[in-house]
């Protein structure tokens, strides 16, 4: 064999090693994201009647710790730009209506409904990017876009068949499901609006800056609306204080960070394709962990939902 051979051969090896790499690093990511259903049924018995505490008390760890790598990913970076007031304005938007809505609907919507449903109702993400895009990236509208949106919808409508049988719209199923898409919303604006601000910031610069804002909005809320939930923390077990590390350390930092480091070697569409792991994951840990079992009109719905994800990315030129 030729030189140039045996060196084409070994590169070829070594590239295939790093994509079976970075494939894990996200594998891993998407692991951590379909855990946080079952984390938050674990400070449920604690933390139950404090939506916010839940949310937010991990997510202001994960910011504090968080801060040093910003001020070294910028100090290492000759290319970073000192923030305007302008660009805190978007960051504020970014961390109210996007990771604030996404966060704290996901939480509450998970501790009034079940673990399982917050990681299958993650698949209605790509389908509200898509409308979202439409509105705001003044992308078209599509009859495919709305009929998705409204397939998705009634997935959910199924995954909530209890509250509807009686008819209870204020507890239970129905309004955790409802609050879960309210997340999922938050998620896609989060997606949607900080394309704008890439071409001015690193992924890393927008997220850290980003939770400093949504950090800033909701210590006040904590503190007026749910001052109780400080005496709690003196009832922690250990199982809950291995949830709230989990979701400071893991959840909100680390599998964000992976994220972000993998998405420097691989195109967008491979990184987000493995966000179709976080159900799987996340179903089978909320069956394994917590005891959770699927209904058959639950299954269908998550079966629903599955199908508007899978049109609008196997159809929508966008996706």
């Amino acid at each position: 064999m030729a030189v140039s051979e045996v060196a084409a051969a070994a590169a070829g090896k070594k590239t295939k090693t790093r994509f079976l790499l970075f494939l894990l690093l996200l594998a891993g990511a998407n692991f951590i994201w379909s855990a946080q259903g079952t984390a938050v049924k674990k400070l449920e018995p604690f933390w139950g009647a404090y939506p916010i505490a839940t949310t937010f008390m991990p997510f202001y760890v994960t910011t504090v710790l968080l801060v040093p790598y910003l001020i070294y990913k910028r100090r290492t970076n000759p290319q970073s730009v000192r923030p305007t007031w302008g660009d805190w304005k978007h960051f504020a938007a970014a961390g109210i209506f996007g990771q604030v809505l996404a966060q704290l609907g996901m939480t509450w919507g998970i501790l009034r409904s079940l673990a399982s449903n917050g990681a299958i109702l993650n698949l209605m993400i790509p389908v509200i990017t898509a409308v979202l895009a439409s509105v705001l990236l003044k992308e078209r509208i599509t009859r495919l876009r709305i009929a998705c949106l409204l397939i998705g919808l009634v997935g959910a409508m199924l995954m909530s068949v209890r509250d509807l049988q009686s008819a209870s719209l204020a507890t239970g199923y129905l309004f955790g499901t409802a609050l879960i898409l309210v997340g999922c919303t938050g998620s896609s604006f989060y997606n949607v609006y900080c394309k704008g601000l890439l071409e001015r910031f690193q992924e890393v610069e927008i997220l850290i800056f980003s939770y400093i804002t949504a950090t800033i909005a909701t210590v006040p809320l904590l503190i007026w609306l749910e001052p109780g939930a400080f005496a709690q923390i003196a009832q922690f077990d250990v199982q809950a204080w291995l949830a709230f590390c989990f979701l400071a350390v893991f959840m909100y930092g680390v599998s964000m960070l992976l994220f972000f480091y993998v998405l420097q070697f691989l195109p967008v569409t491979v990184a987000s394709a493995s966000l179709y792991l976080v159900p799987v994951f996340g179903v089978v840990l909320a069956m394994t962990l917590l005891g959770e079992r699927l209904g058959m009109l639950t299954m269908a719905g998550a079966a629903v939902v599955l199908v508007s994800t899978i049109l609008i990315m196997k159809y929508d030129p966008s996706a």
